[in-house]
């Protein structure tokens, strides 16, 4: 059974050598080389998901020198742009939500699991919208949405920062709020 695997694998790489080698319009493929002869025969000899799910680790081995390498194939996203209250620009970065998330939930019955399962949901409802930039100011009210859910204390405590309450009033109009919201 193994052996018939590597000889449709061994077919199956021929096949993609042969489509890579073609040039389509001005844009050439590049050949995945050895990197230790350089050689551009090589094949795939074991293909599976990599740990994180998100990826394919394939073992390939060099016709040229016989040596044996690991590739990655990844998904190639669309970088995205967040623009800040400021007008400024920077590329969107997971450990700033991250960031504010285990701060507002400090000291809270919430596992870590549960947190970065809530920053997975802001962000695959960020990339979902399939915008190239999209306003910090978006991705706040997301994210506040989603900690209402999760716990109120970390909801305020998020909210408190991220809405710059001044003074204690504000503060206990938006705990009337969640108080209302629930009895309602």
């Amino acid at each position: 059974m193994k052996k018939v695997v590597l000889k449709y694998l061994d077919r199956l790489n021929i096949f993609q050598y042969n489509q890579l080698k073609e040039v389509r319009g001005k844009d050439k493929v590049q050949i995945m080389r050895c990197p230790f002869c350089g050689d551009e025969n090589t094949r795939v000899i074991d293909s599976r998901p990599a740990d994180d799910g998100s990826s394919i680790r394939r073992r390939r081995q060099c016709d040229e020198c016989s040596k044996r390498f690991t590739t990655y194939e990844k998904v190639e996203t669309i970088p995205l742009v967040v623009i800040k209250k400021d007008n400024n620009r920077e590329p969107y970065d997971r450990s700033k939500i991250e960031a504010g998330v285990f701060r507002s939930c400090h000291k809270r019955p919430i596992s870590v699991d549960q947190m970065k399962a809530l920053v997975d949901e802001v962000e695959n409802t960020i990339f979902n919208m399939e915008e190239k930039e999209i306003k910090s100011s978006v991705i706040g009210e997301i994210l506040m949405d989603k900690l209402k859910d999760l716990d109120a204390v970390a909801y305020v405590r998020f909210a408190s920062v991220y809405r710059e309450f001044k003074d204690v009033n504000t503060f206990v109009d938006e705990l009337k709020k969640i108080l209302d919201a629930k009895q309602g």
